[in-house]
């Protein structure tokens, strides 16, 4: 992990791995033999990678999304680089916002994908809300993790953000057709119903001979 220090301490799910030695710092400059997770990639990780994951392992960038421009990505040398296809945080702070994982989700994800289910868990076990990554991105994974190479990882993302984008609307048409089964069920109000001042009836009690 390289760590620029843009985080809480309290709060930076790197550090914590650190902490805990499930994870190594590395220092600015240093070259990194295995998979970078970086936004700076431009190919997306895939079970292709798997041998180099194996051989020698993943590596995250712990910075905060807010001062991603401040990284020196030219410093971080590697030559798998490699971008993480879409998944939801699950994290307090990004919780439901796609693309935006923390250090340990997207360790965990890269891992996943590559086949390495265990480590994943094993990094994911340290954070009391980790359980629900999995629970939220596992559909997801699942698909990724069943792809030969990074071309067949984007076109699956491509197709989980179509289809997403399809039930979205299929939501938005039912509620909108909702809506207008109500609306029928509305009084119309330019139909006046009669009043009591009207008169007596015989339904009301009135004289009748």
């Amino acid at each position: 992990m390289w760590d620029f220090d843009h985080c809480d301490p309290r709060r930076c799910s790197g550090k914590k791995l650190a902490r805990l030695g499930l994870i190594t710092e590395l220092r600015v400059g240093s070259r990194f033999r295995g998979v970078v997770v970086s936004p700076r990639g431009t190919i997306v990780v895939s079970p292709a990678d798997k041998e180099i994951v194996g051989r020698d392992g993943i590596a995250v960038v712990e910075c905060s999304w807010a001062r991603i421009d401040d990284v020196p990505f030219s410093k971080i040398a590697s030559p798998h680089e490699r971008l993480l296809p879409y998944l939801l945080a699950t994290n307090p702070t990004n919780y439901g916002k796609p693309w935006r994982l923390n250090c340990v989700e997207a360790l965990a994800a890269a891992f996943y994908i590559t086949g390495f289910d265990q480590h994943a868990e094993t990094l994911l076990s340290s954070f009391g809300w980790g359980d629900s990554f999995w629970k939220v991105n596992g559909p997801y994974l699942k698909r990724y993790q069943t792809c030969a190479s990074a071309e067949e990882v984007t076109v699956m993302q491509e197709t989980i953000i179509a289809e997403l984008q399809e039930s979205y609307e299929e939501s938005r048409r039912e509620k909108d057709a909702a809506r207008s089964t109500e609306d029928l069920l509305v009084r119309n109000p330019n139909h006046a119903m009669p009043s009591n001042d009207d008169g007596p009836s015989p339904a009301s009690g009135g004289d009748v001979e």
